[in-house]
């Protein structure tokens, strides 16, 4: 299997996005390659399942837009991580760490 089924990650999709705005705001396109790249392509997260979760993200207020011209270029949509978001992404985490300790218990290495 070389990648990633959309059904066993849609849970950790906000992980993932919030994860990559820790550090500094960002946009879809970059979002969506960053992803890509980490993952090793092994998971190639969707335009409209980005999008989605950016407007029930902000919804939520875990993330907040605003738009920027980069050097007087297309004017895009910027997303940034609030201190909700942060919260968030960290009690995800633990559910991350939790599911993947439950789960191991499934897992075997010998067929």
């Amino acid at each position: 299997m070389s990648n990633i089924s959309s059904d066993v990650i849609r849970g950790y999709n906000d992980t993932m996005i919030l994860y990559l705005l820790l550090d500094q705001p960002s946009y879809g396109y970059e979002i969506s390659k960053q992803i890509k790249n980490l993952s090793e392509e092994k998971y190639i997260i969707k335009e409209t399942t980005l999008y989605s979760a950016f407007t029930r993200m902000e919804k939520n207020g875990y993330v907040e837009s605003f738009f920027s011209d980069e050097n007087g270029g297309k004017r895009r949509t910027y997303y940034r991580i609030t201190d909700t978001g942060l919260q968030y992404y960290k009690d995800k985490c633990e559910e991350w760490k939790l599911t993947k300790d439950v789960i191991q218990n499934f897992i075997r290495e010998d067929i």
